[in-house]
């Protein structure tokens, strides 16, 4: 395996360990409980679940393996601020898409070749990747990553449901 492909399994697998703590955390969580702030005033966990599904499933475009799955997510959990005002899906409904998003990056992940993930993502144009190479497909996954992990790192602060 070369040094290329070496470094792009470790970020996929960090990636996929990252994905599946926080299926795991989630899954600790009734749909009730989901409703929960995890501190006062701080988000809610559902209000997390969307906007992880929603920022992930933006990742299909921007690598490059089509349209979001789910882009009426896009307003309600990436533009806005957690709000209670109903409107949002149910529950059930955010942890099916969290599946299929994930279901569809890993398809795509798995299609990739290492020399694949330097190349450019869809959101810089081909004058500013000659000169900023350091935009790829790569450094998204990297990012994304880090984003799961903040994301994960607050959820952890959620009081767990007493069973």
């Amino acid at each position: 395996m070369s040094a290329e492909a070496q470094l792009v399994a470790g970020a996929v697998n960090a990636w996929n360990a990252h994905v599946k703590q926080i299926e795991n955390l989630f899954a600790q969580f009734s749909d009730d409980h989901m409703s929960a702030h995890i501190a006062p005033g701080k988000n809610r966990m559902v209000y997390l679940l969307g906007h992880l599904v929603a920022v992930n499933d933006g990742m299909l475009p921007l690598l490059g393996f089509g349209d979001r799955l789910h882009p009426q997510l896009e307003r309600r959990y990436i533009a806005e601020a957690d709000k209670e005002n109903g409107g949002s899906p149910s529950v059930a409904e955010l942890r099916a898409h969290w599946t299929q998003v994930h279901a569809a990056l890993t398809t795509a992940f798995k299609s990739m070749a290492a020399s694949d993930w330097l190349a450019k993502h869809t959101a810089v144009s081909d004058e500013d990747f000659a000169t900023q190479p350091h935009r790829n497909r790569f450094a998204i996954l990297l990012s994304r990553t880090n984003h799961l992990a903040y994301h994960l790192g607050q959820m952890m602060l959620a009081p767990k449901p007493v069973v």
